[in-house]
């Protein structure tokens, strides 16, 4: 009876983490092709936050003031009628959109504040304030 029971119960002297790997290697590629590259089409000095909020949505418009005070909407340069006239028919088009206001550090607060002031005339209610991390 002694040596049925030794046989049967050996220590296990290695761990197998193959499996465990392969599940890292797995998650791994799922969080690298899902992730959406940062958009960095436009030389900007973004204002600094402490705490970095939660990233954008998926389906996303930025709306960027450069320290001149131009106005673009993702890269195409327009004047606040023609921002207010795009995002109205942007509106009528999808009622769910998300739009990223993304201001230069160095830019007049008035024109930022003009920006916003077109959007809820647009009826935009998803907007969001783009800051860099500390």
């Amino acid at each position: 009876m002694k040596k049925y029971s030794e046989s049967k119960h050996h220590t296990l002297n290695e761990l197998n983490i193959t499996p465990l790997l392969d599940l890292a290697f797995v998650l791994l590629v799922i969080f690298i092709i899902t992730t959406t590259p940062a958009v960095n089409d436009l030389d900007l000095s973004l204002p600094d936050a402490t705490n970095r909020p939660k990233d954008a949505p998926p389906k996303v418009n930025y709306v960027t003031v450069n320290n001149a005070g131009t106005i673009f909407l993702n890269t195409a340069e327009m004047n606040e009628e023609s921002l207010l006239k795009t995002l109205v028919e942007f509106r009528k088009a999808d009622p769910d959109l998300n739009v990223v206001v993304r201001g230069d550090a160095k830019v007049q607060y008035q024109k930022i504040v003009s920006v916003l002031d077109i959007l809820v005339s647009a009826n935009v209610n998803k907007v969001g304030l783009a800051t860099d991390a500390r």
